[in-house]
């Protein structure tokens, strides 16, 4: 079992920042592919972008390509996401998520989920 705890929510104005920070343990050791979705009131959860298990690729949803950053410490077992220039429309409820397998995180399905962190951006 992977324990995932996330935080750095809360609310900012158009074009501001935020880092959101997924912390996991139990069982850390596993060749994990970590990813972050989001989702808004009303609306399907999406996927916001993901990163490999060595920290080498990542992969963006077009909409927060340029703006987010995904990056990983795995000395710290931290999952991390820096969204810049932040719009309303990325206003929902941010939802760390791992897997070992990547297709099985790229499609919504992955195995271990954290309870989820609201951003709220007002224009």
């Amino acid at each position: 079992q992977v324990h995932l705890v996330e935080s750095g929510g809360g609310l900012v104005q158009a074009g501001g920042s935020l880092r959101l920070s997924c912390a996991a343990s139990g069982r850390t050791d596993g060749r994990y592919v970590m990813a972050w979705f989001r989702q808004a009131p009303g609306k399907e959860r999406e996927f916001v972008a993901m990163i490999n298990y060595s920290g080498t690729y990542t992969r963006y949803v077009d909409s927060v390509k340029g703006r987010f950053t995904i990056s990983r410490d795995d000395a710290k077992n931290t999952l991390y996401l820096q969204m810049d220039s932040l719009k309303p429309e990325d206003t929902a409820v941010y939802y760390c998520n791992v897997d070992e397998s990547p297709a099985r995180l790229l499609s919504g399905n992955g195995n271990y989920w954290g309870q989820g962190t609201q951003v709220t951006v007002s224009s």
